[in-house]
């Protein structure tokens, strides 16, 4: 069947599509992947950027929606929430199938509402509630701001993506953001938690490359040895701390009334660097009840030549060993501030880039 089928059959991960266009709606290409083994799919501002600014796809509805009156804020969410139906429609018999396992489309609220807790929730279930699909999930910052969005949402059945997680201790607190709402839900009479899910969004590659900066700069020979070794030991380390939340007594409470576990969804695993092996942030991160989203070149580059197995505990003493040895040379709270800070200046940029680019389309017509 391939290997994409192999890493959801044999090893119990499940391969997502990190990008989204209407093209692929349209053409197949999304039908492409989830017939090669692909069981989800994640979008964010910077993949509707590219999508829309590339494409006249858009442009019959753009011209509809302002000349109907909505702004042009109002139309980019008419043509992203128009995609992200399509692609839900496509997903649904998948998720109908695995009882709700997967099957799920993400959609990220405004990103410029990162630091606004009250802005970030009514978005997040204005967007549930438009859309209203069972296998939506809205994707919310991992900022301290969104951890109690995050948290309500939860609590009141809407499935959410947590996104920009570039550190443990974040980690921590979005997996208790999670496990309270839905004790908060509990507290409020629910009685079948088992429609409500989550994923926990930790970004891999970014880490790499900010850490081997420092590493570089650093110069001595143990620093550049550890090069290249940091997304991966944080990545297995915190497959780890999820072992342990969702599990002992406050865990099966909630289990017992079909709560899901947070799947930790490996997300920005494209090498960056091209001196390491194209498949590096899926081969060593391979393990039951995680989702790995990734750009079609490297789900195309792990289905040719990847290598299915189970990874990411095979050696919890090792990546605990080398997360101690790179906290001696690199400030790794500070990574992980600087990370999160430019994930979302990034994010910021390319929502405002995408509208510029409307309204000088709306300018034309």
């Amino acid at each position: 069947m391939g290997r994409l089928h192999d890493l959801f059959d044999d090893a119990g991960q499940s391969p997502w599509l990190d990008n989204l266009k209407r093209e692929w709606l349209r053409s197949g290409e999304v039908q492409r992947w989830l017939d090669l083994g692909v069981r989800g799919i994640t979008s964010n501002p910077s993949i509707f950027q590219k999508a829309i600014e590339s494409s006249d796809t858009y442009t019959e509805q753009l011209a509809a929606e302002v000349g109907g009156g909505a702004t042009v804020t109002q139309a980019y969410w008419s043509l992203v929430v128009t995609d992200i139906v399509d692609a839900l429609d496509l997903l649904r018999p998948l998720y109908d199938a695995s009882d709700a396992g997967d099957g799920y489309v993400s959609v990220e609220v405004d990103p410029r509402l990162a630091r606004d807790t009250a802005g970030t929730l009514a978005e997040g279930r204005a967007l549930w509630d438009r859309i209203d699909r069972p296998n939506l999930y809205v994707k919310i910052p991992a900022t301290v701001e969104g951890l109690p969005a995050i948290r309500t949402m939860v609590a009141e059945g809407r499935s959410v993506n947590v996104t920009l997680i570039f550190d443990l201790a974040r980690y921590r607190g979005v997996m208790e953001a999670y496990v309270a709402g839905l004790e908060d839900a509990v507290a409020a009479g629910a009685t079948d938690l088992s429609r409500t899910s989550s994923v926990a969004s930790f970004f891999i590659s970014r880490v790499d490359t900010e850490v081997d900066r420092r590493l570089d700069a650093d110069g001595s020979p143990e620093a550049l040895a550890l090069r290249g070794t940091a997304a991966v030991a944080q990545g297995q380390l915190a497959f780890a701390a999820a072992a342990e939340v969702f599990s002992g007594p406050r865990w099966t409470a909630l289990a017992a009334l079909g709560a899901r576990p947070q799947r930790p969804l490996w997300a920005s695993t494209s090498t960056k660097n091209p001196d390491y092996p194209d498949t590096l942030y899926v081969d060593t991160l391979i393990g039951p009840g995680t989702v790995n989203t990734l750009p079609d070149n490297t789900l195309e580059a792990f289905d040719d030549h990847g290598t299915v197995a189970r990874t990411v505990d095979a050696d919890p003493e090792g990546a605990a060993r080398t997360w101690h040895l790179l906290g001696e040379l690199v400030d790794l709270d500070e990574v992980g501030r600087v990370l999160e800070a430019e994930g979302v200046t990034a994010f910021e940029k390319s929502f405002d880039e995408l509208l510029g680019v409307l309204e000088r389309r709306v300018a034309q017509m």
